[in-house]
């Protein structure tokens, strides 16, 4: 009895992990392809689609797809708009989303619940409802030009345009404010006994414990960011300011090899791989805590 038991046991981790395996294989062999298609050429992807030979390395295999997207395109130029928009609005947002979170769960002040339900009401209103509005606001709002010295209207063709319209997340703010909401009040009022002010309270007893969250809404922002495409093409109009999911486009009008184009995307999907990987720890932490509340 005890044999069968264990022998059933065993079969169905097997089963289990196999099953895992499989879901494994599914997700990932689009993206495997996808980087082994960036050093072969064009003929080679198409002859060994489906097969499992497509991932495996042979003498075909080269850097000239890779040489060809910088020497071709502005890659470069274009990944460092990204990753400048993408850093900015990360660490800005961050800031801007939690304090909002802070006041809306910790502090009491008028109309604070009318707030609240404007955060959520925003969840459920798309980005697609409100881009022409915000086009319109955005073309005729003042900014000081740095390389000119002078005071300018409109700010098309920029990297505040890509910035400053989403500094402020409504899923992020709700997001902190779930977590903020599970902090004991005791702290707070503790601190506030000790005389520390809502700032203080903020940054040295609250943030502090919330570093799961934190990451959480790093890496939505991060990944908003990085995949801005509708809102570049609206307000960016010339490659000064352009970010890759936009050059992506522009690169895949201009060839049609596609060895070139598997190898950008697979320069552009690596900084997200990176950074999720970085951070999966925490982030895998921050959404089993909120299992584990809910």
């Amino acid at each position: 009895m005890n044999a069968s038991s264990t022998t059933k046991g065993l079969a169905l981790e097997m089963l289990h992990w196999a099953l895992i395996a499989l879901a494994c294989l599914v997700f990932a062999y689009p993206l495997l392809f996808m980087f082994a298609a960036g050093f072969k050429p064009g003929d080679a992807i198409f002859s060994e689609i489906g097969s499992p030979s497509a991932l495996i390395p042979d003498a075909r295999w080269s850097l000239a797809n890779y040489r060809a997207v910088f020497d071709k395109g502005s890659i470069g130029a274009y990944l460092l708009n990204s990753s400048l928009v993408s850093a900015i609005t990360v660490v800005a947002g961050l800031f801007i989303n939690s304090a909002a979170a802070f006041a809306l769960a910790k502090l009491q002040w008028r109309g604070q619940n009318i707030v609240l339900a404007l955060v959520l009401a925003f969840l459920i209103v798309p980005f697609e409802a409100v881009a022409i509005p915000l086009l319109l606001i955005v073309s005729k709002l003042p900014w000081f030009d740095i390389a000119t010295g002078a005071l300018t209207t409109g700010w098309l063709d920029t990297l505040q345009v890509q910035i400053l319209p989403f500094l402020a997340n409504a899923f992020c703010v709700f997001l902190f404010y779930q977590f903020f909401k599970d902090v004991p009040d005791e702290l707070v009022e503790a601190a506030r006994m000790d005389g520390a002010g809502a700032l203080t309270i903020y940054l040295r007893i609250v943030l502090p414990v919330c570093k799961p969250v934190i990451v959480t809404a790093a890496i939505i922002l991060f990944l908003g960011m990085w995949n801005q495409y509708l809102w570049p093409v609206m307000t960016v109009h010339t490659a000064r300011a352009r970010p890759v999911m936009v050059g992506l486009q522009q690169y895949f009008g201009r060839t049609n090899q596609w060895g070139e184009i598997m190898a950008y995307a697979s320069i552009i999907t690596l900084p997200v791989l990176v950074f999720f990987l970085l951070f999966q720890k925490q982030f895998i932490r921050s959404v089993v805590g909120a299992g584990i509340k809910g």
